[in-house]
């Protein structure tokens, strides 16, 4: 049984993720923390969590607790992750998995040091309609691959973009960056995992309407001869406003939303629908997954080194703000 431990119950802990450590097998919620004792207590109550905490050297003293997921902000990933993995812990670790690739390998570092497991919370790998294009990818539907294109282009109030109470995620000092460090990473780690080992990545970006880079272009070619072209904007018009991904073959496209469940396949001219339904936890088949790999049942869904080159990536396309 894995018996976890939730640092950072926050927004995204409240409905994409928390509830499902329930509800996977093999896999119970056992404590959480936050600094903030009415808000924990608040959240322990309500998801009927046995032990709550404002003290992250508490939970991690709890040795009934095997496994824990860190839902704070990046800037204080590296520091709890590695004191968790000292500690005896598995760690199931949100992206960004930290705010620079240095304290990306302090933590693969640690995990290995210590003997423990570390996933990385990319988990739309794991959900129907981003498995459905890979599918398609690997099954060479497609023909050949030479192009995958992303194009997210967003106003600054888009409902998209996840809010907060202290709005984090555009402070640099704590998000690691701007919106495009909040999102980026799930794109650009699912186009590793569609495409392999990336060969080249560089980039360009700008500061149109904020102190941090909110216009954001990048392109990486990957081993096999494809080459990722992404344009990431979170100062768009309305009328302007897109967000989607092409993927190109010698014998078709295909077509989807990062935020939808709509895959769209164009074969010969004609169009083909698949329509997925999410979870009511968008995070439960990844956290499943993570489950059986803590339990020695199955590969790392996610690992350090995934989540490292995916920091690399994005910190290349960055230029106003190194």
């Amino acid at each position: 049984m894995i018996n976890w431990g939730i640092i950072g119950a926050g927004d995204v802990a409240e409905v994409k993720s928390g509830p499902a450590f329930n509800k996977a097998q093999g896999s119970q919620l056992l404590a959480v923390m936050r600094r903030n004792e009415a808000k924990v207590k608040d959240f322990a109550h309500r998801h009927k969590v046995p032990h709550w905490y404002t003290s992250i050297a508490d939970i991690l003293n709890n040795q009934d607790i095997n496994a824990i997921y860190i839902a704070t902000p990046p800037s204080s990933h590296k520091n709890i992750a590695i004191a968790a993995l000292e500690a005896g812990k598995d760690v199931y670790l949100e992206k960004p998995m930290a705010m620079k690739a240095e304290e990306c390998q302090e933590i693969i570092e640690a995990c290995h040091k210590n003997s423990q497991k570390l996933s990385i919370a990319h988990y739309r790998r794991e959900l129907s309609a981003f498995k459905k294009v890979k599918e398609i990818i690997d099954s060479g539907t497609l023909g050949t691959i030479n192009l995958a294109r992303i194009s997210i282009l967003l106003p600054a109030n888009s409902e998209i973009i996840a809010q907060s109470d202290e709005n984090w995620r555009i402070n640099p000092e704590i998000s690691g960056g701007g919106l495009f460090h909040d999102i980026g990473p799930h794109q650009i780690d699912l186009m590793m995992h569609y495409f392999g080992i990336p060969q080249f990545y560089a980039g360009v970006s700008s500061q149109q309407s904020s102190q941090v880079d909110d216009l954001v272009s990048g392109t990486i070619k990957f081993q096999n001869n494809i080459i990722f072209q992404g344009l990431w904007s979170f100062c768009s018009p309305n009328h302007a406003a897109e967000e989607k991904c092409t993927i190109i073959g010698e014998k078709g496209f295909v077509e989807f939303s990062f935020y939808g469940a709509k895959v769209l396949l164009h074969l010969d001219g004609h169009e083909k629908v698949f329509n997925f339904t999410q979870p009511e936890n968008v995070q439960q088949p990844m956290i499943q997954k993570v489950c059986d790999y803590f339990m020695d049942k199955g590969e790392n869904p996610c690992t350090g080194e995934d989540g490292l080159k995916v920091i690399e990536i994005m910190n290349s396309f960055i230029t106003t703000t190194k």
